[in-house]
């Protein structure tokens, strides 16, 4: 947490979040998939690849390999021929028959809805997780992407660097409730406003709030950000 004095730090939170709630009021994962197993597939094929990719790819993937079962029984051949476009396809192949099979072996063929659970299956870390229990589960789910570790570190929210860190910081300023939409909407803002290589400043409703308003942002997360030239 920054050293900003832990009353402010939650009124600035609840300000950011009004303002981000009043601008992507219907924020969600944009990823399309339509039960448990289908976001957790869509999900692990987001790493390191665009949600636009992803959902290029998911229906044929769907329509072949519909289920846990299915995905346990397909050759990997054709789980890495189905998925190339989304790059990684050895590794994410490996994930998602790994995946399947620990959901066969120890859930019955069910997507498991408790954190601890989920991030012990083959290719599941916290944000996988997190995203299936905030879209899938009604869990409080505060997912931790790029984007998120980046918007946050910028607007003062977290001195952090290590998403797990950056996750618990977030969490500790919002109620539970709002820990999916939040985090959507700082997805969002990263993508269409306060992007990595040249923020928009200039027409950010986050402006007031924001302790690096008008200063370039660092490639890395945890370096003091340069001035623009």
């Amino acid at each position: 947490m920054t050293r900003e004095p832990r009353k402010k730090m939650f009124e600035r939170a609840s300000r950011v979040g009004a303002a981000l709630a009043r601008l992507y009021p219907e924020a969600r994962v944009s990823l399309d998939f339509t039960s448990p197993w289908q976001c957790l597939v869509a999900t692990i094929l987001s790493a390191q690849c665009t949600d636009k990719r992803v959902n290029q790819v998911t229906p044929r993937l769907f329509a072949e390999v519909p289920d846990a079962r299915a995905m346990d029984a397909a050759p990997a051949e054709l789980i890495e021929r189905l998925i190339l476009d989304t790059g990684f396809f050895r590794q994410k192949t490996r994930s998602l028959k790994g995946a399947a099979r620990a959901i066969l072996e120890r859930f019955d063929g069910e997507v498991p809805a408790r954190m601890e659970d989920l991030v012990a299956l083959p290719g599941v870390g916290r944000k996988t997780a997190n995203v299936l229990l905030g879209h899938v589960f009604g869990q409080p789910g505060l997912v931790v992407d790029t984007h998120v570790r980046r918007v946050a570190y910028r607007l003062g929210l977290t001195r952090e660097s290590d998403p797990e860190k950056i996750e618990h910081d977030l969490q500790a300023l919002l109620a539970p409730a709002d820990w999916t939409p939040f985090s959507m909407r700082l997805i969002l803002h990263g993508r269409t406003v306060c992007n990595a290589r040249k923020p928009r400043c200039e027409v950010c409703v986050l402006a007031g709030d924001c302790p690096r308003i008008g200063v370039a942002a660092t490639r890395r997360v945890g370096k003091p950000e340069g001035r623009r030239r």
